[in-house]
């Protein structure tokens, strides 16, 4: 299961997680919750602060991945995460101070946008570079525990200490936590790096990262259900705060407690996923099992009468939601050239993300309209359809068969032509 930790350079990246998701995850909730309560409790205005914290994303995460091809990883990771801490710095100090208003807050969220779309394309692809292809699998599902682990402390922690002292110390505790981040890559030793040959600058790289997708079928059949099931369906950062807040009339711990319950499953699902990929490949079947599971656990859940069902019902949704983007993220990771990985990855950042922009303000939208509880029922059906949808096209599609192999990877039959 923590095969991945006997590589030294992954052991100190590993190790400055641990630290940083704590803290990224108690901004989080503090970010969410001070633009609740500045706007006067409008779920509308939480769904514009998700958007122009992943609109970036549309815009950069492409030539992000591009970016990512050509230069160190590890130096861009630390100049990204530099800027990371001052984001949260700034934002600490204008609420500790009680200046604060909701613009101060929009102009920040699309701030950590922006280094968000650079850094985590970087960091999907930097995974490879340190534990090498065969653990890959194994790594991103450490990570997603770490990352899920930091769910369940975070927002716990975070709103217990919103209601005793606010929300201004939780953003200065994720700065000074994003120093473990840049000790852990500042140690790291160069030479023992998974590099891939170096990408040289030249003219139309996008282009030709968007189309080695293009030309890939299972690639390009994997991104559209990756958009359309983390656009409707994994719509949680905003949602919760709603159900929370304004069907079970609870306060920030509240929202907290729903969020750590989450992270049980997410935590749970990362772990069994770490122990799957220490043995082979990822599945497709995995994929489409739990993207389906997801979507149908996610339309019960919106029909859970009392808080504490609500909460219970949460922790198998996450443990599916962790297990499909686990599965997805590795399959991706194993299947293309490491040449290519990064503007691939930027491709897969962009469709995992840059829906946020449309699925933050749509919950918003719909739980104003249609009540607290719309964005997981509507939002579970359609992503339990976009599996369905997407599922038969693999099956039909003429060119790529998905073929189960020993270890488990697809495997391309036929090249499609250029129009398909």
């Amino acid at each position: 299961m923590f095969s991945s930790l006997r590589v030294r350079n992954y052991r100190l990246f590993f190790s400055g997680q641990v630290v940083s998701n704590i803290g990224t995850w108690m901004q989080r909730i503090a970010q969410d919750w001070l633009v609740f309560t500045l706007s006067g409790y409008d779920p509308v205005a939480l769904g514009v602060a998700v958007a122009l914290q992943f609109t970036p994303t549309l815009l950069l995460s492409l030539w992000a991945g591009v970016l990512a091809d050509r230069v160190d990883k590890r130096r861009l990771l630390i100049a990204i995460q530099s800027g990371v801490a001052g984001q949260a710095v700034v934002l600490g100090l204008l609420d500790v101070t009680g200046v604060v208003t909701l613009w101060h807050v929009y102009l920040l969220c699309f701030a950590l946008g922006c280094l968000s779309a650079l850094e985590v394309p970087t960091r999907q692809s930097f995974v490879a570079e340190m534990v090498g292809r065969d653990q890959v699998a194994n790594a991103v599902a450490l990570n997603s525990s770490i990352f899920n682990m930091a769910r369940i402390v975070g927002p716990a922690v975070a709103g217990f200490v919103i209601t005793w002292v606010g929300t201004g110390w939780l953003f200065l505790a994720n700065a000074a936590s994003t120093v473990a981040v840049l000790v852990g890559l500042a140690l790291m030793d160069p030479e023992r790096l998974f590099r891939a040959p170096a990408v040289g600058r030249a003219k139309g790289q996008l282009r030709e990262g968007l189309r080695y997708v293009r030309c890939r079928a299972d690639l390009s059949v994997l991104m559209v259900l990756v958009f359309f099931v983390s656009t409707f369906g994994i719509t949680f950062f905003t949602s919760l705060a709603i159900v929370a807040g304004n069907v079970f009339g609870t306060r920030a711990d509240g929202y907290g407690l729903l969020s750590t319950m989450l992270a049980v499953g997410t935590f749970t699902g990362a772990l069994m996923a770490a122990r799957r990929g220490s043995r082979g490949r990822p599945r497709l079947r995995v994929l489409l099992v739990s993207g389906f599971g997801l979507g149908a656990l996610e339309f019960v859940t919106a029909f859970m009468p009392t808080y504490l069902a609500f909460g219970i019902a949460l922790v198998p949704l996450g443990f599916a939601t962790i297990t499909f983007l686990n599965t997805a993220n590795a399959l991706v990771q194993t299947a293309v050239s490491p040449e290519m990985r990064g503007r691939v990855m930027g491709l897969y950042v962009l469709v995992l993300i840059g829906g946020n922009p449309i699925g933050g303000p749509m919950t918003g939208w719909m739980a104003d309209l249609f009540g607290g509880r719309s964005p997981f029922y509507i939002g579970g059906a359609l992503s339990a359809l976009a599996v369905v949808v997407c599922a038969v096209v693999l099956a039909r599609r003429g060119g790529v068969r998905l073929a189960r192999r020993p270890r488990g990877q697809l495997r391309v039959l036929r090249a499609p032509s250029s129009e398909g």
